[in-house]
């Protein structure tokens, strides 16, 4: 039996001002820093060891993976690929979610944000995104917590949501209503053959 933690990122710079980021390479704010140090402290109070840690090549995500292990006083191996990377969304990154509303119209804006497979303007949707994470996360990740590992995934909401929607086996219409919020730990306990024996929310 081992253990899988699925940790978003903290609030970016970008979460604050209301934007598509994306790709887009956004620092954390102060608050997101301090997100990371409470998801680190609520991680401790677990007593897990990681024995790995994955990320994405996206450096909100990198710090905070760095400041949870570094309150953590570990320094597994980090594994950081693209595929962990957050949804891609195309012409709307950048753009304020509010005016792009005003734009396109809130059920269009709404639409590309939540559906499931209706990408925005040269972007990906949730879908897309499952594509592109799962198999990685199938091929690298989950087999190290199923073989008795402790593993940290520190990425971003969409990427993660594919993967929790794959563990918890969501449908579409549940996956659209499932929220991960910035700094909060997802912990799944996974038996040997890779399924999820339990899970938890931390904070």
């Amino acid at each position: 039996m081992g253990t899988l933690v699925l940790l978003r990122h903290g609030q970016s710079q970008w979460n604050l001002e209301n934007r598509f980021t994306g790709w887009t390479d956004v620092a954390l704010t102060d608050a997101g820093r301090e997100e990371a140090h409470r998801a680190a402290a609520a991680l401790a109070e677990c007593g897990l060891e990681f024995q790995w840690a994955f990320t994405s090549l996206l450096s909100r995500a990198q710090e905070t993976l760095a400041v949870v292990l570094e309150d953590l006083g570990q320094d597994p191996p980090i594994e950081r690929d693209s595929a962990l990377n957050e949804r891609h969304y195309g012409e709307l990154q950048g753009l304020d979610k509010a005016e792009t509303a005003e734009k396109y119209g809130a059920e269009q804006v709404h639409q590309w944000r939540r559906s499931y497979d209706v990408p925005p303007p040269g972007g990906e949707c949730l879908a897309d995104t499952a594509r592109r994470t799962l198999p990685y996360f199938r091929e690298y990740v989950l087999p190290r917590a199923a073989e008795g590992g402790n593993v940290l995934v520190a990425a971003h909401g969409n990427s993660l949501r594919s993967i929790a929607m794959y563990l918890q086996g969501m449908t579409r219409e549940e996956i659209l209503a499932f929220e991960m919020g910035t700094g909060v730990p997802f912990v799944y306990q996974i038996a040997s053959d890779g399924a999820v024996s339990d899970q938890s929310v931390l904070l």
